[in-house]
């Protein structure tokens, strides 16, 4: 599969928070990451693996209790139902990849709050 930045279509996860899609297979999904300044994505697990790195702004990521801030060109990998969440210092674009595929397929995403109800936001 291949696609063109321009052909990028973003979907509000949460208030700040856009996501595109930008390829998957059977195995992992890429996706693409726009986030507001004071945005902030809530403490939460899931099964997948998620590594990502981070192409501009800045951001702090709270991972199984420890705070990480990334820069431009910073990397990450935060492993299976580990407890994570992030805030936007600045405005932001990141690029993550899961595995396996996320439930993008089925047209809704949910992250699971570690406290406190589910979240669900329909594309």
């Amino acid at each position: 599969m291949f696609k063109k930045k321009s052909e990028l279509s973003y979907r509000k996860l949460l208030d700040g928070v856009n996501m595109a899609t930008m390829v998957h297979g059977k195995k992992t999904l890429m996706a693409r990451f726009k986030l507001e300044k004071g945005c902030a994505i809530p403490d939460h697990s899931h099964p997948h693996e998620q590594t990502g790195q981070l192409l501009s702004g800045r951001m702090v990521f709270t991972v199984d209790g420890t705070e990480h801030e990334v820069v431009p060109g910073d990397s990450w990998c935060i492993g299976s139902n580990v407890p994570h969440s992030t805030r936007a210092v600045d405005d932001s674009v990141a690029v993550e990849m899961c595995s396996p595929v996320r439930a993008r397929l089925s047209g809704v995403i949910r992250i699971q709050r570690i406290q406190g109800p589910e979240i669900s936001s329909k594309r």
